[in-house]
């Protein structure tokens, strides 16, 4: 996750023609000093060992309950409800709004001591009275966000939502020790957090399977009970509460001081208020259009009471779905998000200095600084997509289905993984600017141009199909938000160098094609391409993706070397640098 630029923080939301040729900004790119480039290594490998822990997570978690059966559906439907509805009621604020207000605060003579006093008070309180709310309706959200599920169904979901369900406070909490902590330049404690979460859910999902055993075949709603509910749910619980406590560690050694404070008088709330407005509306449609999303793709879960066991295991479901966006967002969350996650207050400084000729150069470096892994990456995805999906469809005897399954939604989402990470960053400099009107309407056009392709796909798709048109309507909204985004920020800041961003894309993107296709040898060889030894087992996928990613990585960073492509030093200078006789003394 290190790289060249500068960047920018932010909260990592899901999914959400040619550019005109733009000249390169008037100033060249603020060099990044080894301290800046430490900071980006250390959240990096935060973000990266907490995405791994998660793969193997939901690897585990396919183990002990299926892949594209009823109960991992159901189960990934009440665990994923808290934090949409996090993100739909407070995330925004939280992620975006606060964190000019706390780092104008930590300039005052007590470091901002008493505002983040009332603030983490405010939170306590706020986020404790919504979560008990939430709790005691459980049921009406479950029958609220599915689509034609049986009575045992949605009794199975609401069992796991009441457990699941107060994730909401302790999301609450850790988003707001967090921003805390990175007001105060401390970035790393908030991208290691979710490592604890996931060693956590690790040590409860493995003595689920050693306790009731992994799953094989049929339905597992047959034999599931009270105790497995519990297990599975409150250990998810359980994560997330930790992840929120492991946070007053740092922050107790940065000594604000901390203590309860009701007086919430005074402490700006109209004035965030009136940020949080807007915010707040795009957290609310951008969510609401997640919630009705996975309301839509619920319908694979019911669909499958209808077809035979074989049959079933071919139909994707929302576990699967986000399985697949819990892949791809992988190097966006390692690159984008942590050059962002640093570069978001330099755009804030820069706006408050007044310096707004910085905010060109500082976007353009952001931007091109992760091209490299980026669309490698989205390469790696579409070609070995057929052998990661094995690695998260269980050891069932239909695990080969639901790995093609699982594969096909891959590269749907993986298409629109390059834009995303270049519409964050853009998103950054509006946020920045204290700007959360204009997010507001960009996400509130995608959001309807997204709805309106799912619900066309609702009634003209056959519900065994749905989640690959969800999957395709996120890509394509991914494009169209990057192009709305570009345009206004080109409008009111005038030209970033859009025109090198894209020439260092098309140069990159061509070596990375060129790549997959050299990749595909040792993948047909290994049967990459007919169901064979790429798909016998977990380990054959591990040693197929070991092997064809090792191939496509030389081969691209050969070919970007031989084209001389210049930002290939910078993506790997901090590493080469550390490598012992490979830097000139």
């Amino acid at each position: 996750m290190s790289q060249v630029p500068k960047s920018q923080p932010g909260s990592d939301q899901p999914h959400t023609g040619a550019l005109e040729q733009v000249t390169e900004p008037a100033d060249p790119p603020v060099p990044v000093s080894g301290g800046r480039s430490a900071t980006y290594a250390l959240m990096a490998s935060g973000t990266l060992v907490s995405r791994i822990l998660g793969f193997v997570r939901t690897a585990m978690l396919a183990m002990a309950i299926g892949s594209v059966t009823s109960v991992a559906d159901i189960f990934e439907k009440a665990n994923v409800i808290p934090t949409i509805i996090f993100m739909l009621l407070a995330g925004g604020i939280f992620n975006v709004v606060l964190i000019p207000q706390l780092i104008k605060a930590s300039k005052a003579k007590d470091r901002g001591a008493a505002y983040t006093s009332k603030l983490v008070t405010l939170t306590v309180v706020v986020m404790g009275a919504l979560t008990l709310v939430l709790t005691l309706c459980a049921r009406p959200i479950i029958v609220a966000l599915t689509n034609n599920w049986t009575e045992p169904m949605i009794a199975l979901g609401t069992a796991f939502a009441y457990w699941s369900l107060p994730q909401v406070f302790f999301y609450g909490l850790y988003a707001v020790l967090g921003q805390v902590l990175n007001a105060h330049g401390k970035f790393a404690a908030f991208m290691w957090a979710p490592a604890v979460n996931n060693l956590i859910q690790l040590l409860v999902i493995g003595s689920f399977i050693i306790v009731f055993g992994a799953y094989s075949t049929g339905n597992p709603m047959d034999t599931w009970s009270t105790g497995k509910t519990v297990w599975l749910a409150g250990g998810a619980t359980l994560g997330i509460l930790m992840q929120s406590l492991v946070l007053l560690w740092p922050l107790k050694k940065i000594n604000l001081k901390l203590q309860f404070d009701f007086s919430w008088r005074g402490m700006g709330l109209r004035h965030v208020g009136r940020l949080a407005v807007w915010t707040l509306a795009a957290m609310v449609i951008g969510n609401i259009s997640s919630l009705l999303y996975s309301k839509i793709v619920s319908g694979a879960t019911a669909a499958r009471t209808e077809l035979s066991a074989e049959q079933a295991a071919s139909v994707a479901g929302e576990y699967a779905l986000n399985t697949s966006q819990l892949i791809t967002v992988l190097p966006h969350s390692l690159f984008a998000l942590t050059v962002a996650t640093v570069l978001f207050n330099d755009f804030t400084r820069a706006f408050a200095d007044k310096r707004r000729k910085d905010i060109g150069p500082l976007l353009n470096q952001g931007m091109r600084s992760t091209a490299i892994p980026i669309i490698f990456c989205t390469l790696v995805f579409i070609v070995l997509a057929g052998p990661l999906g094995r690695l998260f469809a269980g050891n069932s005897e239909h695990s080969i289905a639901a790995a093609a399954a699982i594969g096909q939604l891959l590269v749907l989402t993986a298409l629109g993984l390059p834009f995303k990470s270049l519409q964050f960053f853009m998103l950054r400099v509006f946020f920045a600017d204290e700007d959360t009107r204009t997010p507001m309407l960009i996400q509130s056009s995608i959001a309807l141009i997204g709805l309106t392709g799912a619900v066309l796909a609702y009634f003209l798709i056959d519900p065994v199909h749905i989640a690959a048109a969800i999957a395709f309507i996120y890509g394509i909204t991914n494009v169209i938000s990057a192009l709305i985004t570009h345009y206004l920020i080109k409008r009111r800041y005038g030209d970033y160098g859009v025109g090198t961003v894209i020439d260092t894309y098309i140069r990159i993107g061509w070596m990375a094609t060129l790549a997959a296709i050299i990749g595909c040898v040792p993948l047909a060889l290994l049967g990459g391409f007919n169901f064979g030894f790429a798909y016998d087992s977990l380990l054959s996928a591990v040693i197929t993706i070991c092997i064809v990613g090792l191939v496509m990585a030389v081969a691209f960073v050969f070919l970007l070397h031989r084209t001389k492509v210049p930002e290939l030093a910078g993506f790997l200078g901090p590493l080469v640098r550390r490598i012992p006789g490979l830097t000139k003394r």
